[in-house]
């Protein structure tokens, strides 16, 4: 089991969910060097580009809600994400800003994006 998996597995338990594969090929869309790069950018727009940084960074990952989440990632990619899962933004965003940033963090082991 990778570690992506590993953290899909831990997020569907907490949320009592099935964060089934079209969430995790979402996900994994994500962290892709050029996404990473691009939350990053819209981090700063929103004023949270502390935070994305932080799970870039070798320190501590600083905690993001699911509104920030939102904030950061633009009502139309939201909707997209929800349209391609499935599953309604009340359920996608909570598991989005439990474990984006440690998946941002290990994909990024270096510090950088």
């Amino acid at each position: 089991m990778s570690i992506f998996d590993n953290l899909v597995g831990k997020v569907s338990s907490a949320l009592g969910v099935d964060l089934h594969e079209k969430l995790a090929e979402q996900i994994q869309s994500l962290l892709q060097p050029e996404m990473i790069q691009t939350l990053v950018a819209k981090a700063d727009e929103a004023g949270l580009g502390d935070k994305v940084r932080s799970w870039i960074g070798k320190g501590d990952n600083l905690p993001v809600s699911p509104d920030e989440i939102r904030n950061i990632l633009g009502s139309a990619q939201v909707q997209a994400l929800v349209s391609k899962t499935g599953l309604p933004a009340e359920t996608l965003l909570p598991a989005l800003s439990h474990f984006l940033p440690q998946a941002v963090d290990q994909k990024t082991p270096e510090g950088e994006a």
